[in-house]
C-alpha cells in the first residue's frame, strides 16, 4: 500500500530537529506519528477501488493511478476531477492540512503542462520539468514549498551583506551543480515531504544573480537540516481530536552547503527569468485553485461545529445567533461560487491546458484571510464561556462525582459526554495551539493579504469599470442619451 510506502521511505538520512534533538524514526514519534497516520491513510485511497477514482486518474504509461494533482487538465471533465481529488482529500481532514502535497505537486504539473512556453526561459527547463513531473507522479512523491526567506531584519534588503548571506544563495558552481547556503521558511510537511520546491518571492535585482534560482531539493540531502517548530501534537484524542491527528509541522530549512544537481536546479542565475517562472498562469492557476477547494471543506467543517454547538445550548432560536451562523454559510457559498465561476470561465493556455480563472481564485483567497477569523471568532461567541467550563478529561464521567458531572453538563438535546466532547473539540479549533496556529496560517499563507488585494486592483481591467463612467459623463454634457 502506498501510505505503508511513504511512511517507510521517510528513514532516509533526513536530517529532523526537535527541542535541540536530531529525530530517528518519525513515525514512531509521538510529534508525528498521529499525522503520519493521517498521511498513511489518505495515500492509500490511490489502492482502494471504492476510492482511486474520486482522488486518482489512470497513467496511460504505466497503467497505474496517480494523485489527480499530476492531471494536466485539457477538458473540463479533467478539471472537474481535479477538483475532486483536492475535495475529497481535504473532506476527509477537514480542511485542516493545507500542504498534503496537492498544492505543491499542481505546481510542478503547471510548469510541466507549461513546458513549451516556458523554454524560452531555459532551454533545457522542458527536459528537466518532464524528467521530474513523471519521477514524482510515478512513485507518489511527497512535495511541499519553502518560498519565504528569514525573517533577519526586515528594513534593510540584499544590501545589506548580513542579510545576503543568510538568505538563501549559491556560493559555487561545480561539474555536478550548485551548492547553496542560507535558510528558507515556512516548509509545511517538511518532516514528510520527499523533495522541497524552492524559490523567493522576493523581486531579485540583476546585480543579485546568486540568489534567484528555482529549485527541487531532496529532504535527505547532505548539508539540509529541517527545524521544526514547537509539536502541537497531542496524544489525548479524547480531549484534542484535531491536534492529535492534524497537526502538518512547520519547520525552516538550514542549508549547510548543500549541493543541487544540475537536473534539479529549474533555473538559476538571472532575476527576470524567475520572475516569469514564478508569475506562469498555468502553474499559479493549478496550485491556487487547489488552495480554495481545500479552504471551503475548512469553512463547512468550522460551520458544522458551530451549528452542533449552538443546538447543544439550545440557542438557535436567537435572532443574534440566526444571524452569525447565517454569515457563516454565506461564507461557504462565496468561496463556492467562486470556485464555480473560476472553473466554468477557465480559459486554454497556449498549449491546450485548462486553466480556471484566476481573477476568482485571487478573490477567494483575498476572501480567506478574513473569512477564517470571522468564523473563528463566531464560533467563540456562539459557545462564550462554555468553551473554559469543560472538565478536564472524559475521565471525569467515571470517577466517584459521575453522576453530578452527569447531571450539569448535560446539553439541550446531548448527554453531557457527548456536549463535553464537542466542546473540547470546538476548543481544539479556537484555543488550542493548534487552533491558534491555523488563525496565522489563514492569515498569511497566500502572502501579505494587503499587497494580495493591491495587486488585484493593479492586475484588475479597470478601463471596463472606468470608460462607462466617462461616457455617461459626457452624454450628460451634451444633452443626450447614452449609447449602448
Amino acid at each position: 500500500m502506498r501510505g505503508e510506502k511513504l511512511i517507510a521511505s521517510l528513514d532516509d538520512g533526513r536530517s529532523i530537529w526537535l527541542e535541540g534533538k536530531q529525530i530517528h524514526g518519525i513515525a514512531e514519534h509521538h510529534a508525528f506519528r498521529g499525522t503520519l497516520s493521517t498521511i498513511k491513510s489518505l495515500f492509500n485511497m490511490l489502492d482502494d477501488p471504492l476510492h482511486r477514482e474520486k482522488v486518482g486518474f489512470l497513467v496511460p504509461e504505466t497503467g497505474r493511478y496517480a494523485h489527480s494533482s499530476f492531471l494536466v487538465p485539457y477538458s473540463a471533465q479533467e478539471l472537474a476531477k481535479r477538483s475532486e481529488s483536492f475535495s475529497v482529500w481535504s473532506s476527509e481532514t477537514n480542511g485542516m492540512m493545507s500542504r498534503l502535497s496537492d498544492y505543491a505537486r499542481s505546481l510542478v504539473t503547471g510548469w510541466y503542462a507549461a513546458r513549451h512556453e516556458l523554454s524560452a526561459l531555459d532551454p533545457s527547463f522542458k527536459d528537466k520539468i518532464t524528467s521530474y513531473y513523471e519521477q514524482a507522479r510515478d512513485h507518489d512523491l511527497f512535495l511541499t514549498t519553502a518560498i519565504i526567506d528569514p525573517q533577519i531584519d526586515r528594513s534593510n534588503g540584499l544590501d545589506d551583506k548580513r542579510i545576503a548571506e543568510r538568505f538563501l544563495h549559491v556560493v559555487k558552481e561545480t561539474s555536478e551543480g550548485i551548492v547553496v547556503r542560507g535558510a528558507k521558511m515556512i516548509a509545511t510537511g517538511a518532516p514528510y515531504t520527499h523533495d522541497f520546491v524552492i524559490f523567493s518571492f522576493l523581486q531579485f535585482q540583476s546585480q543579485q544573480q546568486k540568489h534567484a534560482h528555482v529549485l527541487i531539493v531532496p529532504a535527505n540531502s547532505k548539508g539540509l537540516h529541517i527545524v521544526c517548530r514547537e509539536s502541537f501534537a497531542d496524544q489525548h484524542e479524547q480531549n484534542h481530536p484535531l491536534s492529535s491527528r492534524y497537526d502538518e509541522m512547520d519547520a525552516v530549512l538550514f542549508f549547510d552547503d548543500v549541493l543541487i544537481p544540475w537536473e534539479r536546479v529549474l533555473l538559476y542565475g538571472d532575476p527576470e527569468k524567475v520572475l516569469a517562472l514564478r508569475a506562469n498562469q498555468t502553474a499559479n492557476g493549478l496550485a491556487f485553485h487547489q488552495n480554495v477547494v481545500r479552504f471551503v471543506a475548512k469553512l463547512e467543517f468550522i460551520t458544522g461545529v458551530a451549528f452542533a454547538v449552538a443546538e447543544s445550548i439550545g440557542v438557535t432560536g436567537f435572532l443574534h445567533i440566526q444571524e452569525k451562523l447565517g454569515e457563516l454559510i454565506t461564507q461557504i457559498d462565496v468561496i463556492k461560487s467562486l470556485i464555480i465561476a473560476s472553473e466554468s470561465t477557465a480559459t486554454h493556455d497556449a498549449a491546450g491546458v485548462l486553466v480556471p480563472n484566476l481573477q476568482y481564485v485571487e478573490t477567494a483567497r483575498n476572501l480567506g484571510t478574513k473569512y477564517y477569523p470571522r468564523a473563528i471568532e463566531i464560533l467563540q461567541q456562539v459557545g462564550a464561556g462554555g468553551f473554559v467550563q469543560t472538565p478536564s478529561g472524559i475521565e471525569d464521567f467515571y470517577g466517584p462525582i459521575s453522576g453530578l458531572m452527569h447531571q450539569y453538563f448535560e446539553g439541550a438535546n446531548v448527554s453531557a459526554e457527548k456536549k463535553v466532547a464537542l466542546f473540547k473539540l470546538a476548543w481544539d479549533l479556537i484555543g488550542s495551539s493548534l487552533g491558534a496556529r491555523h488563525q496565522l496560517y489563514e492569515r498569511f499563507y497566500a502572502g501579505d493579504p494587503i499587497r494580495g488585494l493591491a495587486n488585484h486592483y493593479n492586475r484588475y481591467d479597470k478601463a471596463s469599470l472606468v470608460d462607462p463612467i466617462w461616457e455617461l459623463l459626457r452624454a450628460k454634457s451634451k444633452g443626450g442619451v447614452k449609447s449602448r
